[in-house]
């Protein structure tokens, strides 16, 4: 275990040290903001909900899944209590809504979206945009990387689940 937490730091550092630039952390902060307690991604879903009326129950579905992705993301941050990273001269880069890291929100939420939300918006927007909610976690300070692949992860996991709740006939359920 302990090589992998090493290069977790290692890569956490190369994430705060390379490619940095007032332009550049100032767009990643406004992007992560974007994903803030899921804001973006219920945000989409309630406007599909709104406009996509044929729509409507697949665009709620999604909306219900990223909700439980935050909440459940939440409750793994209770049980696991991984304290976010600490890099000396390093200050984290955007503010944060707890200390809690593991697993990164962010990232739980936008791969829950992405996945769920796959058919009804075109799925390598969806997947481009939580890969780079994803990497901004790292480049901010404020999630170790393994932070990032946890969220990824339970996101997707949980929209998988999701689907299969709402199609248990086998077929996936998936948002098409």
């Amino acid at each position: 275990m302990r090589p992998i937490l090493e290069m977790d730091s290692r890569l956490l550092l190369a994430a705060r040290t390379r490619w940095h630039g007032p332009r550049r952390e100032a767009a990643a902060r406004s992007y992560s903001r974007l994903g803030e307690h899921a804001a973006c991604w219920l945000a989409l879903g309630a406007a599909g909900t709104l406009l996509d009326g044929g729509r409507r129950e697949r665009w709620l579905q999604g909306v219900a899944t990223v909700g439980g992705a935050y909440v459940l993301n939440f409750g793994v941050k209770l049980a696991v209590r991984r304290r976010r990273p600490e890099l000396e001269g390093l200050p984290a880069l955007s503010p944060i809504v707890s200390r809690l890291s593991f697993p990164s929100a962010h990232a739980t939420t936008s791969f829950a979206a992405a996945r769920i939300y796959s058919g009804l918006v075109p799925a390598p927007a969806l997947y481009g945009a939580a890969i780079a909610f994803g990497l901004t976690r790292p480049y901010l300070g404020v999630h170790y990387p393994s932070d990032v692949l946890a969220g990824a992860a339970l996101g997707t996991a949980i929209a998988i689940a999701s689907e299969r709740v709402r199609s248990p006939d086998g077929d996936g359920g998936r948002c098409r």
